[in-house]
């Protein structure tokens, strides 16, 4: 019987934890997507940096409307955010398929952002430059 007392409270205790937890990994993603849209490059590194977070591991977690940060970025004409993003990625990012099934490039090009400088950075990347 004193087990049960014991594992409620450590039911209790876990669940405690874990909303706040999901509440503050959500106002980040948040932040990451404002910053992301306003190309504020110095708030991005300074959160990511205030939460110990590096980008390459949270990346495929994090979409802002739907779109990847990069995609966003280009959609926002965050061009130093978006080749921030692009330096922090691992090529293996730079070149998987996205939600839809195109890579970053392939729906840059489509979509009228080859051009761009984030374009440029993933591809300098992807070339091994």
């Amino acid at each position: 019987m004193r087990l049960l007392p014991t594992s409620i409270a450590a039911m209790i205790a876990a669940s405690a934890f874990s909303m706040p937890v999901q509440a503050n990994s959500d106002q980040l993603a948040a932040n990451i997507c404002n910053y992301v849209q306003t190309n504020d490059k110095n708030r991005l590194r300074k959160k990511l940096k205030e939460n110990r977070v590096k980008l390459r591991n949270i990346y495929s977690g994090v979409t802002c409307n739907g779109d990847s940060l990069l995609r966003t970025a280009m959609k926002s004409g965050s061009d130093k955010v978006g080749t921030f993003i692009a330096k922090r990625l691992s090529v293996s990012d730079l070149t998987a398929a996205e939600a839809d099934g195109n890579t970053i490039t392939d729906w840059a090009e489509a979509n009228g952002h080859g051009a761009s400088a984030i374009t440029t950075a993933i591809k300098e990347r992807t070339a091994g430059g």
